[in-house]
């Protein structure tokens, strides 16, 4: 018998995305006609990357993996910030050279996305290896006008000169201040104009590098535009970055890069919005700054935390919460015992599972596409009891899950079993509090309660792990 859910074709779905530049949703369609060019800026390595970091990187992962699934080439741009003030401040702290010091914490980024499941990007550069671009880069500025060397020997941008500035964030609409983030606390003509090319200062130790202008490192700035324009070309797709990036940084990549070039920089712009931790902003301060390692020690998985990042709208700020991620365990054991239910794949002539690919065409509407996912599961679950699905039928819809799996990034290595109940999850949290607070009375009244709710729960140096009591 045939399935009841409807049968669709998914030829002519476009993604659409807003652009940060227009405020409008856009189709992400290739201006050559053949592969998607995109730059997303990487880490700046000088520590491991915190949850927050990684809500960007895992929805720029669903992004391509979305144009991907829609029969999309792409080219996947990815840099490395392996010199800024701070990697070098950090690195001379710790008594490490430069190299040594950034390609221990790239190693850790790199280790963290493969867990999360994150495609590794088809380039990716580090800014080190890219000198001789920048300072070209700079000379071409430096001919036309755009740029000029101040009396303490480094490079500035002027900002007058490039009469578009602005646009990305709508710079027009507030007035620019003088701040460290926009004058990098170098000697220039206008307190807006940026570096281009940092002159060497005492405190830089040994990292510096020759220049027509002296020794000296670049700004953070045009590092990002050179790497783009040596892998993509000087006008390209799309460039993506957290929402904290629009101004200063991205607003500075357009004017730099238009005014050596005299082309669009790039043709759509992806911003994904801030994390909150129960409701707050995530800082050392407040001990909330999570990272992967946090996570796993608390006894969740790396795809548990991937599902929790993806659960929210990115144009939306996401509230991390620990409920948040117990709730996202539960889901992936669904989707576990529904691959387990529908078999293997077969042939995809029509996808049951396309409204999910619409959803995410749809500005990366993951929360819809999720919902619709659940939905569509459980009526196939339903008519699979019922006995109304033949096998041909059985075998698409699980072709059609594999392929909204690959889109979502989801591979479902975990158990088949419910994860640890909320209610549990819960009692585990605060008894680990309590225990931070040094509450002892309070820490083994909670350990008793999970001992009677027939759970262990086993105390590490950064967490804990919970398990059934008749298991190790």
């Amino acid at each position: 018998m045939a399935t009841p859910v409807e049968t669709r074709s998914d030829s002519g779905t476009v993604l659409h995305l807003h652009d940060t530049f227009s405020r409008n949703l856009l189709p992400v369609t290739p201006m050559d006609g053949r592969e998607l060019r995109f730059y997303c800026c990487g880490p700046t390595v000088y520590g491991p990357a915190h949850i927050g970091n990684f809500r960007t990187f895992v929805m720029q992962d669903v992004f391509r993996r979305t144009v991907e699934a829609l029969g999309i080439s792409t080219r996947h741009v990815r840099n490395i910030t392996n010199v800024d003030d701070k990697t070098i401040r950090q690195s001379i702290s710790e008594g490490q050279s430069l190299e040594e010091f950034c390609n221990q914490w790239t190693e850790k980024f790199h280790h963290d996305c493969a867990a999360l499941n994150v495609l590794p990007p088809h380039v990716e550069p580090g800014a080190v290896g890219h000198i001789p671009e920048q300072i070209a880069l700079i000379e071409r500025l430096m001919q036309k006008g755009h740029a000029y060397q101040g009396g303490d020997g480094s490079v500035y941008f002027r900002i007058d000169s490039f009469p578009a500035y602005g646009a990305l964030s709508r710079l027009q609409e507030r007035s620019i201040t003088t701040t460290s983030a926009l004058a990098d606390e170098y000697e220039r003509d206008s307190a807006a104009d940026f570096a281009l090319w940092k002159a060497w200062r005492k405190e830089d130790g040994p990292n510096f590098w020759p220049s027509p202008w002296g020794d000296g490192r670049p700004g953070w700035h045009i590092e990002c535009s050179a790497m783009a324009m040596k892998h993509l070309g000087e006008s390209f797709d799309l460039h993506g970055g957290g929402i904290d990036l629009v101004f200063p940084h991205h607003e500075n990549e357009i004017a730099q890069s238009e005014a050596a070039t005299g082309q669009r920089f790039a043709r759509h712009w992806f911003h994904v919005a801030h994390l909150l931790v129960e409701g707050q902003k995530m800082s050392k301060s407040l001990g909330n700054l999570y990272t992967l390692e946090d996570v796993l020690a608390r006894g969740y998985t790396a795809e548990d935390l991937r599902y929790a990042l993806i659960a929210g709208h990115y144009r939306q700020p996401l509230n991390f919460t620990w409920d948040n991620v117990s709730a996202a365990s539960k889901s992936l054991a669904r989707l576990r015992r529904f691959r387990e239910k529908i078999g293997a794949p077969g042939s995809l002539n029509h996808d049951v599972f396309l409204p999910v690919m619409e959803a995410l065409a749809d500005d990366l509407n993951t929360p819809e596409a999720l919902g619709r996912l659940f939905s569509i599961t459980k009526e196939i679950s339903a008519a699979m009891e019922a006995g109304q699905l033949d096998e041909s039928a059985r075998a698409q819809a699980s072709a059609g899950f594999a392929r909204v799996m690959a889109a979502l990034g989801f591979e479902l290595q975990g158990p088949i079993e419910d994860p640890v109940p909320a209610e549990i999850q819960t009692l585990a949290e605060k008894r680990w509090q309590a225990r931070l607070a040094k509450d002892w009375a309070g820490s083994d009244r909670l350990r008793e309660e999970l001992a009677a709710a027939g759970w262990v729960m086993r105390d590490g140096r950064d967490g804990y792990t919970l398990s059934p009591a008749d298991k190790p």
